[in-house]
Parts: structure tokens; sequence; C-alpha cells
């Protein structure tokens, strides 16, 4: 059995789209899947699997999640060898605080759109006085660097923050969660 990491878009966020961990790990189980635990509020699923194919264990997470619990948040499922390359990959390791670093996740590879849209948004940025932050493309994941906090970055709400950005669509989490996801795989 091979070990999964579901990442739930835009749940338990400004008291919308309310979702209880507890049936989320309940949704997660009916659908057959093992060993299946939660980290945090922000929709972070383990959980082991027979089904190798990432694209369909995410469609069958949005479809149980919708149909059971009301809400339709995008679903990325990653591999736990995906968590590890991403881990690995890190194009900021010297970076101190956790908190600072993104790794945004997609369903499939990282759009490609993406190299314009990160420039884009770097000299957006810059022109708006707030040029420390940083973006990089490293295998399927992307990195934001934010050493002035990802909430006042205007990089991040540029990348993420419109529909109209080709990266929107994908899921981010600081370097903390995802180094806790790993070592969680592990346990």
């Amino acid at each position: 059995m091979a070990t999964h990491i579901a990442l739930l878009r835009g749940i338990n966020v400004g008291g919308r789209n309310k979702v209880s961990m507890a049936d989320l790990r309940a949704v997660v189980a009916g659908l057959g899947h093992t060993d299946v635990a939660t980290y945090i509020q922000s929709g972070n699923v383990l959980f082991t699997s027979g089904e190798a194919d990432t694209e369909a264990l995410a469609a069958g997470l949005e479809e149980a999640i919708a149909s059971n619990l009301g809400v339709k948040p995008a679903v990325v499922v990653l591999a736990r060898a995906d968590l590890t390359r991403a881990v690995r990959d890190n194009p900021y390791p010297d970076e101190p605080n956790p908190k600072m670093v993104h790794a945004v996740f997609f369903r499939g590879p990282v759009p490609e759109r993406a190299p314009e849209a990160i420039e884009a948004g770097q000299r957006r940025a810059a022109e708006r006085g707030n040029g420390n932050d940083t973006a990089r493309v490293a295998g399927s994941t992307l990195y934001l660097h934010t050493p002035d906090g990802f909430g006042r970055s205007e990089l991040a709400l540029f990348l993420l923050g419109r529909s109209a950005s080709p990266v929107a669509a994908g899921t981010a989490r600081n370097w903390s969660t995802v180094t806790k996801l790993l070592a969680l795989c592990d346990a």
C-alpha cells in the first residue's frame, strides 16, 4: 500500500467551507482507504490506498466530499514520493523561518504559463514596495519565499489570489506543514 497525502484547497478559511476533520476522516475511510489521519484544520489528510493514480484519488475524494459534506474543495493528492521530492527540491533551504516559505502543489504539472506569471508578479510586487518576495518552480512544485510574511505578500496575492493567474488553482502549504506531513508519513 502506498502512502498518499490529500491537500484540500479553501476549507475552514475565514469561517467558510467548514469541514470537521472527524467527518473528513470518515469520508476518506468510507472510500476504502486505510490509516486515515488528518493534520491541522486546513485539510491535510494522510492515508494508504492500493490505488496509485493520484488523479483518480483526487477526483474520488472531491466527489465524496461534495456529496457527504456539502462543500466542493479542489483536492490535490500527492504520493509520498512526490512530497519527498518537493522537500528535497526546496530552492530556499537556508530560510530559518519555515512560515516564510510556501510550497504550492497542483493536480498535474505546474501550469506552463507559471514562469511568465512569476516574472509579472515579482515586477508588480517590486513596484508596490514588496520586492523581497521571490518564487521558483522546481519539478512539479512552485515555491514562494515571502520574507515579509505570506499574508502581506503582493507576489502571493498576484499568483494565488487572482482567478486569472495560471497558478491560482494550486494549493499552498507553509514549509512547517510540508515537513510535518512528510514526518507523519514516516511515523
